[in-house]
């Protein structure tokens, strides 16, 4: 992606330019630099008058709305094709050629429109399967537009609004992020309000880990992976608070670069090497066809064509209109069952199953002949597991002590999900934990950040993937003997503890301290500290 995914040029005093318009090299300069060029103080934000203003200037903060081809234009492309092409003068030729037969006969033969009728729906099926196909991947596109937040926690005139409209903000506003924020726009870290601040941020670079942030600045030169102190649009707060200053908006975003790129790629596309053969295989039917044709036809001249020789020059000639249209019609004939009109309808139906098996892994495909090519590929380059996985994680096993200090129990957990109904904990008694089992839930649960919600028919986490991981286990878990939750929750196993003990102080994790601690308070009044530590192999320890 180079610089942030944008094509900049070194401009007189610092300044980076883009095709729209300048760049401040934000990420290069201390905060107190970035407060000065975009004139706004960090306590009291903008003034309305100057939003109106910097509005006209950047416009508002939202991605262009780019219309997708027409229905009548995905049709025609349908018919982009030499075969179809071919197809399609055969069925005419067919057609009026049945006719004609039809009017010398004195009656119509539903026989004869037998074999045009039955290629135009061929031709048919094949274009609504490519219609359809290009629609649904189109949309698929569209969602795009989703990773966009919808609304920010800003502050102007000295006053916070919390739920203002992100597609408003503009270049100079103060903005707080908080964990399970979407960030509105690209934005320079100010200050870290907690210890640590993360931002998960693969869908620009695909991390798969969360990637801390700063608000010391880096070198000019830095690529996006690289600037520390600098969030995007798009991308989600896993951990922590911070305060930054909107540099970026609108399509001038890291997310807006994606969206151009996207766009640009659409409009250039290369036909895959099964839409090549199939073109020159086409086209070479169509020369040999008429060639063919073309003899056929000369070969039975002297039928509708003879003349007599005078002084050895031809001369008397006697031509036969309905003579010359029989031969005709015979070359036509000749040629529309030479094309192999059933083709299509194969290549069609095999490109669809392959595109719904496609679909079923997730993959999308935007156009049929697409699935062709990854049977051309020879190597698949990879930098990373989490741009090959779903970035979710699941407890497979739970180790704790037993009741005696040289005893310790492994229990075997099921299920790959976030929902606490898949799988089970074998050999798990329900509602008869220990105290170890029960400090191993309260800490799994209150030391934790994540949060789980049903959402479009799948249960979705927010936050990092591990701490996700292990509030699900807390549901499988259950509840001690004798206890109940009042919450009709998906994590109502989790808010039961929440009930019992109430956070509040909160060490965020720490990639040096490599643990997250909270102290809570119970109804008794005494306070304990409860620890996380992030042990090797991205498995998590609890202790207290």
């Amino acid at each position: 992606m180079g610089k942030g995914g944008q094509d900049y040029g070194r401009q007189a005093g610092g300044t980076y330019k883009t095709s729209k318009r300048e760049v401040y090299p934000a990420w290069a300069k201390d905060v107190q630099d970035c407060l000065k060029e975009f004139k706004v103080d960090k306590d009291q934000g903008l003034t309305t008058q100057e939003v109106e203003k910097r509005q006209q200037i950047y416009g508002l903060n939202e991605l262009e709305k780019h219309d997708g081809p027409s229905i009548w234009k995905l049709v025609l492309d349908q018919f982009n094709d030499t075969l179809v092409r071919i197809l399609l003068a055969a069925a005419v030729i067919s057609f009026v050629l049945a006719w004609c037969d039809g009017d010398e006969g004195g009656e119509m033969e539903i026989t004869a429109f037998v074999e045009p009728l039955v290629i135009f729906l061929i031709l048919i099926v094949n274009a609504i399967v490519g219609v359809w196909q290009e629609s649904n991947a189109e949309k698929a596109l569209e969602a795009l537009k989703e990773i966009q937040s919808e609304h920010a926690n800003v502050v102007r005139d000295g006053k916070r609004i919390p739920d203002l409209p992100a597609k408003e903000l503009v270049p100079g506003d103060i903005v707080e992020l908080r964990v399970g924020d979407k960030v509105p726009a690209d934005m320079r870290v100010l200050t870290l309000i907690s210890s640590t601040v993360r931002i998960e941020q693969s869908s620009l670079t695909g991390e798969s880990e969360a990637v801390n942030k700063t608000n010391k600045p880096v070198s000019v030169d830095t690529d996006i992976q690289g600037k520390k102190c600098m969030v995007f649009a798009g991308t989600t707060v896993v951990n922590g608070n911070c305060i930054c200053l909107v540099i970026q908006t609108g399509m001038s975003t890291e997310i807006g670069s994606l969206h151009s790129q996207i766009q640009e790629a659409l409009q250039s596309e290369e036909d895959t090497p099964l839409k090549k053969k199939l073109n020159e295989f086409g086209e070479m039917l169509t020369s040999i066809i008429g060639v063919v044709c073309a003899l056929v036809w000369l070969v039975n001249v002297k039928y509708f064509l003879s003349w007599e020789y005078v002084d050895g020059w031809p001369r008397n000639f006697q031509f036969s209109f309905e003579k010359c249209t029989y031969y005709f019609e015979i070359a036509v004939a000749l040629a529309v069952a030479a094309i192999p009109e059933g083709l299509p309808a194969v290549i069609t139906t095999c490109l669809a199953l392959g595109t719904r098996k496609m679909a079923q892994k997730n993959a999308l495909v935007r156009k049929l002949p697409s699935v062709e090519t990854l049977g051309c590929t020879t190597v698949i380059c990879s930098d990373k597991t989490g741009t090959l996985t779903t970035n979710q994680m699941a407890v497979s096993k739970l180790v704790a002590l037993g009741t005696r200090k040289d005893l310790v129990r492994t229990f075997r957990v099921d299920g790959t999900t976030y929902s606490p109904g898949d799988g089970k904990i074998h050999n798990w008694r329900a509602g008869q934990m220990d105290a170890n089992l029960q400090m191993i839930a309260k800490i799994a649960s209150l030391c934790n950040d994540a949060g789980i919600t049903y959402s479009g028919n799948q249960y979705v986490s927010n936050g990092m993937p591990t701490e996700a991981a292990l509030k699900v286990l807390v549901e499988k878990m259950g509840l001690p003997e004798g206890s109940s939750s009042a919450s009709s929750d998906v994590l109502c196993c989790c808010q039961y503890w929440s009930d019992i003990e109430h956070r509040i102080a909160t060490l965020e994790f720490d990639r040096d301290r490599k643990s997250m601690g909270v102290i809570v308070k119970s109804d008794s009044g005494s306070n304990s500290l409860l620890v996380k530590v992030y042990a090797l192999y991205l498995s998590d320890l609890l202790c207290c």
